[in-house]
This record gives structure tokens, sequence and C-alpha cells, in this order.
């Protein structure tokens, strides 16, 4: 029968005093594994039912599960690459063995012994020596499909990962995908560099920052919502193409498409264009994927994609004339309002730029599920971006669409300072709120320059087949109990 949480701590506890008493402290030991289970697997797999190799090995993990009683009981020990089977008998261990029956489920334990297989074809350790690590003081289940509570899994994601290997898989095809982006850009000649997080004046993207205060300075800061400023003064520098992979924060709203801390991808590259950042973005993932998926199709929420280039390409008029029904007159602000509130949206407190982009989310997006690139936005929607020559209303920028969600970002970088200023004050409303050494940088004069921003949690979640952002962070924002 299963004790209540408090006196299953305290009889552990007990176990663990009376094992420091007879064999030492367990925290202090030291227990270096000669194999892991997978490399047991890999060397003996081969071996015959009843047969046993002559040399020991050594291998250290958690106990999952345990069965048998008597003079003779198995348990299976997990590590970080899988689970084996091992074997004890008090004919061998002698007056350990009655130590080695008063283990619990969740110990970390290092055994010795030669491997065998079962008369049933089971991998085995037969051991000849073992020691206790780690005391667990909490009781493991038994009987493991995950946990019910999705807010738990969330909270408690070290047990999620120890007994759940899809959760596990999730985070190594993150890193996987990680490793692929490095790849591709160090392969092409992108330097990869570290901007700060703290930041006096927050920039390169419209959101609400959060704020903390530097007690030495006795100055606020603001933790960045975007590195691209910094970015874009390393491009003036003479670096002329660079990238940065990290953290971002936003003091905003939580759903399962944002995260406070989530992970951008973003690239600079002089003497280049937002028709040439498509390009790469294209060229990007398709390898990644191809990389880390074996094959450019996925299946995303029950939807089968094809990231077979090339993608689709829409200017924004034209995606939400022709995919949402809707035919706009960027000029005439009163009948956007007009056409906002029909489709549904609160435009009360809503700037023209912010209109325009939420008809965009709620009439359009969500029928992207093939690769788009929606491109040539309304001048208001970002006032770093570079105007089109031969239609100055509109910026050269682009979004990535895939599944349904927004993936990336990209735009001709606005390099002129007098017009920059300008925009940004317009933006902005507030001379106090510029970033005055972007500013300067730009008047040292930028060469044209093609700017990239990818969500690396949402390309996660479409290489994982994951519904929420959540599931690919591995400590997910949580509101409080």
């Amino acid at each position: 029968m299963e004790l209540p949480g408090e006196r299953l701590i305290e009889e552990r506890k007990n176990k663990l005093k009376e094992w420091i008493r007879e064999e030492g402290n367990p925290y202090w030991e030291k227990f270096v594994p000669d194999h892991s289970t997978q490399q047991i697997r890999e060397k003996y797999e081969s071996l015959k039912a009843g047969e046993e190799i002559g040399l020991e090995v050594s291998l250290a993990g958690r106990i999952i599960a345990r069965r048998g009683h008597g003079k003779a009981s198995f348990i299976d020990v997990r590590d970080g690459l899988g689970r084996i089977q091992a074997y004890a008998r008090k004919d061998i261990l002698g007056e350990r063995y009655s130590l080695f029956q008063k283990l619990d489920l969740g110990d970390i334990i290092g055994v010795r012994g030669r491997v065998f297989k079962t008369r049933t074809g089971e991998l085995t350790i037969n051991i000849s020596d073992f020691t206790l690590l780690a005391k667990s003081l909490r009781h493991l289940p038994e009987k493991w499909h995950g946990l019910q509570d999705i807010e738990l899994r969330y909270r408690k994601r070290y047990l999620d990962l120890l007994f759940n290997p899809e959760v596990k898989r999730s985070f190594l095809i993150r890193g996987a995908i990680i490793r692929c982006i490095r790849n591709f850009l160090d392969e092409r000649g992108y330097l990869e560099v570290e901007t700060p997080m703290m930041q006096p004046v927050p920039g390169g993207a419209t959101a609400r920052p959060f704020r903390t205060h530097h007690y030495a300075l006795d100055k606020d800061f603001y933790l960045r919502i975007a590195p691209e400023l910094y970015l874009k003064k390393l491009v003036v520098g003479g670096l002329e193409k660079v990238y940065e992979l990290n953290r971002n924060f936003r003091n905003e709203g939580m759903d399962r498409f944002h995260n406070p801390e989530f992970t951008m991808l973003e690239i600079y590259s002089a003497y280049s264009d937002y028709k040439k950042m498509m390009n790469l973005s294209e060229e990007l993932i398709c390898e990644t994927v191809r990389r880390v998926n074996g094959a450019l199709k996925i299946n995303y929420q029950g939807n089968e994609i094809d990231l077979s280039p090339p993608w689709r390409r829409m200017t924004f008029k034209a995606a939400l004339k022709e995919i949402g029904g809707i035919k706009l007159d960027y000029e005439n602000e009163k009948k956007l309002k007009k056409i906002a509130s029909e489709a549904g949206l609160s435009v009360e407190d809503l700037s023209k730029s912010q209109i325009l982009e939420h008809l965009l989310d709620k009439k359009v997006v969500p029928k992207l599920i093939q690769p788009t690139f929606i491109l040539d936005y309304p001048e208001e929607t970002s006032p770093l971006a570079k105007r089109k020559k031969d239609e100055p209303s509109l910026i050269e920028r682009f979004e990535i669409f895939i599944g349904g969600g927004e993936i990336g970002n990209a735009y001709s970088e606005l390099n002129d300072p007098i017009e920059q200023r300008e925009r940004l004050m317009r933006a902005k409303a507030d001379e106090g709120s510029l970033d005055e050494d972007f500013l300067e940088a730009l008047e040292y004069g930028m060469p044209p320059t093609g700017g990239l921003g990818i969500g690396i949690d949402r390309l996660v979640m479409l290489l994982t087949n994951s519904s929420s952002i959540r599931d690919v962070i591995l400590f997910p924002q949580m509101k409080p109990k």
C-alpha cells in the first residue's frame, strides 16, 4: 500500500540514515560508468538466450521498476539514453543483498556486472557490486504514462522528461534544429555574435518591455524585446554578415503561440535586401527540415505540409483580397475601421498599422497552411523597413507563414538616418524614447542591408507537431498556482 507523501518521505529519510550508518554517505560517492545502456545494447544485443560475456561492465542510472523477492530480484535502470534490466542474487551479493532490497524506485545507483541474455531474450546485467549515488526521497509512479494534468507537466518538467520519451524527443529535435541553423550560417560566412540583454532603451520591435533597475548606476534598464538595433550597429562597424540566436523578452500575454521569454534567430547581411533574405530563409528552413526530419514533408496538427521550394509568394493586399475576402483602401482610416469592426475586431484602441496586421492575422493567417511569403506591407506596419521605390506607401517587408502561424519576419533595412529618425518619432510620438546611439550609428553610414528574424520556438513546434509553445520550451512561464 502506498504511503501518504509526508510519511513516505520520512520513511525514505530513515532508510538514508541507515544506509549512511552501514555504507557511508552516498552523496560523497564517486562512480564513473564505462558503458551507457545504448552502448551495452549495441555491443551485446547479438548474444543468444542464456549466453553471458566474460568481462564486467559498469553502468549508472535511476531505478524505475523492480520485480521479485526472496533470494533474487530484478530492477530496471534508466540512464540518459535508455533502459536496461539488472539482476541481483543473494548468493553473489552476500550480506549486501539485504541493502539492495531496501533500494527504492527513483534511487540513482551504480552497478557492475556481466551482461547476459535471459531465456526470454532480455538483455540483463548480472550484478556483482552496486552503490547508492543519490536517494530519491519522493515516490515515482510505477506505471507512468505521462502526467495527465498538462499544467503539472510544465511545472514539473523534470518528471515529464524522465518518464515521457516523446517529450524528451522534442527537446532532442530542438537541439538538432539549433545545431543545423548554426552550421548553415557558419558555412556561409556569417559570424555569430552576442548583444546586450539589458538595454537602456527598448527598441527593434513594438512590444511592452520588462523593466529592471541597476543599483550601481541607479538607472532603469529593459530586458530586450529584440536585438535588431545592436546588430545593425555591428553592420555599420563592418561586420557585414552577423547572426544571433538568443532570448527576447516581451511583457505581454501568454497563449499557445506566445511566451514572455522566447528564442529568436536574427540575421543581417550587408549589400542585401528582402528578396535575397527571402531566398536565404527558404533555403535555411528547408535545409534544417531536411537534415532533422529526413524529408521536406511534415505532418502538423493533421495537415500534411510540403516545404519543397519554391514557396508561394503573395502581396499583403492580394492576400487580404484573395484569401481574406477584404478589399482595402489604406488611406481611408474610417473605412478601414468599419471593415475591421465588421470582421469582429475591436478597433477602439488600435492604430492603423495594428488594424491592418490584426485583419491579416484573423482573416488570412489561419488559412496559410502551406509555406507562404506575404510581402510588401503598408508603410505604417514597420518604421525600420525601407520603402518600395516605386510604391512609397509600401515597405520591402515579408513574413513567413507555415501551418497557420507566423514563423519569420524580414525586410530591407531602412538605412537613411534622416528618414529613420522621422519615422521613429512618428511611431513613438516621444523623442525621449528614441535610441539616439542607434540613430547616430546610422549617420556614419550603413550599407544596404537585409534583415531576417525566425522564431525558433515556432519552428520547433512545426517539426515536433506541437500545438503549444509550452511543449517546446523546457520551463515555460506559468501563472501562479
